[in-house]
């Protein structure tokens, strides 16, 4: 590694899918390494966002200081480039102080615009967007993601053929640019300056994983998951944007009267499922991640990653 990277301030990226135990690990790592955590989960961003967010608790909240959480209204919106706008403004101030940053969350494209920035895509058409998303109601589901892999082979094999917000970006900007996506991606990107990166991932066995999200699932139903869904619904009908997010949706339903209570549950049981796996599936792409193989909160994997800590630290 040259000096002048030796001599940058550590930043630690600690990412992972939902349920991984990353709340644990950023707590042993900030109290050990004397850090600051920043988070990088888009629905722990909205107030009022509570039970089905899995946001720390005021008692680790209190333990190291946290940034970014809680910082828009139930109806607002924060996209990925405003996200990195204050993300980066936030690692400077940590770093200004002579604290440890540490980014942890799960949402991948927050965390893409955060470390290497987004390019300047062409705005958002309306007319556009609707013309598709009547088409995708006319000829099925798979139709939009069927019109990206002409348009831009390699944009359509890293977003599901599910996703119609994403397919219907990644259509606009190659209608608008005249070109791919994935080519638009490349120019007019600024990745993040003066931070040696360390990129720390979970990956806890899947069958674990996936038990751990069914019990967590179950805990949010019964500790006051469709109560605080309710009260939000009431408070904002559907306009808040997390509403739309595993296990809020399907309380939802269950107070529409469209799912009974065990099908709701089951149904955000599967939703966690999937959204851990979606997740793995973008962070397996990230490079140069330092992979561990459990959760969190297992004082063995806590081990191994102050160890590669302190080692980056160190090697300074």
């Amino acid at each position: 590694m040259p000096a002048d990277v030796r001599s940058q301030p550590l930043l630690i990226v600690l990412l992972g899918p939902t349920g991984s135990g990353k709340t644990a690990l950023s707590l042993n790592l900030a109290e050990q390494f004397y850090g600051e955590i920043v988070n990088c989960d888009s629905v722990a961003m909205y107030r009022e966002f509570e039970i089905g967010t899995a946001k720390p608790s005021v008692a680790e909240r209190a333990r190291v200081p946290h940034h970014l959480l809680d910082i828009v209204e139930p109806t607002g919106f924060i996209n990925a480039g405003e996200y990195a706008r204050r993300a980066r403004a936030i690692l400077q101030e940590i770093r200004s102080r002579g604290r440890l940053p540490i980014v942890v969350g799960g949402t991948g494209l927050y965390l893409r615009a955060l470390l290497e920035g987004l390019f300047p895509g062409p705005p958002r058409s309306e007319e556009l967007r609707e013309r598709l998303r009547e088409r995708a109601g006319e000829k099925g589901s798979g139709y939009l993601h069927r019109m990206l892999r002409r348009l831009d082979p390699t944009a359509a094999e890293k977003i599901h053929a599910h996703d119609t917000p994403k397919l219907i970006r990644a259509i606009e900007v190659c209608i608008a640019a005249r070109q791919p996506m994935s080519e638009a991606w490349k120019r007019g990107r600024e990745p993040l300056q003066g931070f040696r990166i360390l990129r720390l991932g979970l990956n806890p066995e899947r069958s674990a994983l996936y038990g751990r999200l069914n019990e967590r699932a179950r805990q949010m139903f019964e500790t006051g998951l469709i109560e605080e869904t309710r009260r939000l619904l009431k408070e904002h009908g559907n306009t808040a944007q997390p509403l739309a997010a595993p296990g809020y949706k399907q309380a939802a339903q269950l107070i529409r009267g469209e799912l009974a209570y065990e099908a709701a549950l089951c149904a955000a049981q599967q939703a966690h499922r999937n959204y851990a796996k979606r997740q793995m599936t973008w962070f397996r792409r990230e490079p140069d991640v330092f992979w561990l193989e459990g959760f969190g909160d297992d004082p063995e994997i806590q081990r191994m990653a102050k160890s590669k800590v302190k080692g980056c630290v160190e090697g300074a």
